[in-house]
């Protein structure tokens, strides 16, 4: 399994009128640490989009359980439980301390700069094979 966790302070700006932190940051914050997990396997991002390969999201989906509030400090964790063939599948939890947040799931493909599906390039697939047989 890969996996990876970041610490958001939930700020202001991200608060709705209600005082709740609005939906839409819950999916800024599933991507901030899925580029976690790229760079701790040693597959960065950026380094992938220097080689044309993107990854657009397919689909996306989150679980609200509990309201997160500003000055809010939390934790975002991210795995992947199986090596990719060409889609990748990322479950997310958002902890306040022990309490779920949020939960989400969001799918990826590998797509060329021109846009076509493409295969995981091998270096990503040796990286992702490394991590799941430890």
């Amino acid at each position: 399994m890969l996996s990876a966790s970041v610490d958001i302070r939930v700020r202001y700006k991200e608060t709705d009128k209600m005082g709740l932190v609005y939906h839409a940051n819950y999916f800024t914050w599933f991507e901030i640490a899925r580029i976690e997990l790229l760079d701790q396997m040693g597959c960065p991002y950026v380094e992938l989009e220097k080689k044309d390969y993107f990854l657009p999201v397919l689909s996306c989906s989150a679980t609200f359980h509990l309201p997160a509030f500003f000055d809010d400090r939390l934790k975002v964790k991210v795995e992947i439980d199986k090596v990719p063939l060409v889609r990748i599948e990322a479950s997310y939890k958002v902890l306040r301390g022990g309490e779920l947040i949020s939960s989400g799931l969001t799918q990826h493909a590998f797509v060329s700069g021109k846009g076509k599906v493409v295969r995981p390039p091998e270096e990503f697939l040796e990286l992702a094979k490394m991590k799941f047989t430890k």
